[in-house]
């Protein structure tokens, strides 16, 4: 009777780890862009979005996006505000098939790497150099003080590794196998 509820006790364990490790193991996935997947623009964005499930933090060179002809865009650095990235884009190119690609970090500190496609139905054009660079110097400058901070403290600070939630799993599995056999050999 004890080691039938050993096992059960084994067993309920078992269950709250699976149940729990979920979470724990989870990566920052990408909830919503603007861009959208698979969104056809009449014009170039100004702007990209990207909002995450999770907070994350950049990794270098985190954001790209490049046209059908292969060349990228000039992207400003982009500002991380909890999980929402925002970075200015100066779009050149025909029109046609564009990705824009992003690298991040989770909470966990596992890289996270994605693609968002996009179409663009009429060429983009850079505007004129004098409009362009109030813009993206003006949104760029508060953001080069503020973005390496916090990435590098957020990558020091990740949750539990999965690998551990894993292991704990199998040890749990295992015992609960060693104790459902003892109790059977004992009731022969």
């Amino acid at each position: 009777m004890k080691i039938a509820r050993l096992f059960a006790a084994a067993l309920l364990a078992l269950a709250g780890l699976l149940a729990f490790a979920g979470p724990a193991s989870a990566h920052a996935a990408l909830k919503s862009s603007s861009p959208a997947e698979g969104a056809s623009l009449a014009a170039a964005p100004k702007k990209v979005d990207l909002t995450f499930e999770e907070a994350v933090t950049l990794q270098p060179d985190p954001i790209s996006v490049t046209g059908p002809d292969g060349a990228k865009w000039t992207v400003s650095t982009p500002t991380v505000t909890d999980a929402t990235i925002t970075a200015a884009v100066v779009p050149s190119g025909p029109a046609g098939a564009y990705t824009l690609t992003y690298k991040v970090v989770s909470d966990d500190g596992d890289k996270v790497t994605g693609a968002v496609h996009f179409t663009l139905t009429a060429p983009a054009s850079p505007p004129t150099t004098s409009s362009s660079a109030a813009p993206t110097s003006s949104s760029a400058a508060p953001v080069t003080t503020a973005s390496p901070t916090p990435a590098a403290s957020s990558d020091t600070s990740g949750g539990v590794p999965a690998w551990v939630w894993i292991l704990i799993a199998v040890v749990v599995v295992v015992a609960a196998v060693v104790v459902g056999l003892r109790l059977r050999r004992s009731r022969q």
